[in-house]
């Protein structure tokens, strides 16, 4: 299990510097939208490669991001339901999640992408807009960002096996939106004992 343990701390490490680096796409697509638009407005001149670039920018985020967002279990899930349930069943829940859901569809996806990729990469595909940008890059972005998940969901698997054998310690609390919500609930019992106290 070390051996696992050291595979996905790997994964958990370039996943993260990856998307913690992506991540800064976002103000570079906000800027060449507040660039475009003023652009736009000021001297009359648009561009649709600069809208593309928008769209393919924050594809990147999304697709790119996707494994480091897991990773720090940020992605969205059930919690309100998912809490209500015992910690071993909740374990259960995501290892099983994880095998039969998330990494069939990561191979699924990566499977069929490739050629998706390879035949718009040979052809050099061009967007069907006046002025626009080759459509290749943002369809190897799909395969880049799957591949990642995949290897992200191979590094959660381990995790979640190791947590379940005693071999991890479980760390639920674990990202953003937990810990807003231990707040939320930290807020929400002083707010009932001030009441019960007035």
């Amino acid at each position: 299990m070390k051996g696992l343990l050291a595979l996905s701390r790997i994964i958990d490490a370039v996943n993260g510097f990856i998307g913690r680096k992506i991540a800064w796409l976002i103000l570079v697509a906000v800027i060449v939208a507040a660039v475009n638009a003023i652009v736009r407005k000021v001297f009359n001149v648009s561009s649709n490669s600069w809208l593309e670039l928008q769209w393919m920018l924050f594809g990147a985020v999304f697709l790119m991001c996707a494994s480091w967002t897991m990773q720090v279990k940020e992605h969205i899930r059930i919690d309100i339901v998912n809490n209500l349930l015992p910690r071993r069943v909740r374990q259960w829940i995501e290892l099983l999640g994880h095998l039969l859901f998330l990494m069939p569809f990561c191979v699924l996806i990566v499977y069929h992408s490739v050629p998706f990729f390879l035949r718009s990469y040979e052809i050099n595909e061009q967007s069907l807009s006046a002025g626009g940008l080759p459509q290749w890059p943002a369809k190897g972005l799909v395969v880049i960002g799957f591949v990642m998940l995949t290897f992200q969901g191979i590094s959660e698997i381990i995790k979640q096996i190791a947590i379940m054998r005693g071999d991890l310690a479980d760390d639920e609390l674990h990202g953003g939106h937990a810990a807003a919500e231990a707040e939320a609930q930290r807020l929400l019992e002083q707010a009932k004992e001030q009441g019960l106290a007035s």
